[in-house]
């Protein structure tokens, strides 16, 4: 069902969907919400374009397969973990912090980019399942 309602309604509402699961990640960190949320949300809304424009042009918007993003989420995960074990010899994801807190961020840390690393596996995992079941279809 491609109406012009949806189509119009979908070019908007992706980047406004987009913004809002990178805020739901960053504000994971200190109240509910986070990687696995925020990226339910983005996949959410490269799935509402693909529904409304076809799956064509949503993977053109993509520029990369959803697949990809598999690998570098899980490498950024373990990265985050690892680190204390090898620059500090402490267990590993003990939390490390940033002295000064960023502007709009806050306070960042490890637990941010294991969660950034979460964001990308399950956007990759969820349009992977996604754009495969659609293009059987």
């Amino acid at each position: 069902m491609k109406t012009l309602i949806l189509k119009t309604a979908s070019n908007y509402l992706l980047p406004v969907l987009l913004v809002f699961s990178v805020f739901i990640l960053l504000r994971g960190h200190y109240l509910p919400g986070g990687g696995f949320v925020g990226g339910l949300i983005a996949a959410i809304a490269f799935v509402l374009h693909a529904f409304a424009n076809g799956l064509d042009k949503s993977k053109d918007l993509l520029k990369i397969h959803p697949g990809f993003l598999m690998p570098v989420g899980l490498g950024l995960a373990f990265m985050s973990g690892i680190a204390p074990v090898v620059g500090l010899d402490d267990p590993f994801m003990t939390g490390l912090w940033f002295p000064d807190p960023f502007p709009v961020i806050g306070n960042v840390g490890s637990a941010l980019f294991f969660d950034i690393g979460v964001y990308l596996v399950v956007v990759g995992v969820t349009l992977t399942i996604i754009f495969t079941i659609s293009e059987s279809a």
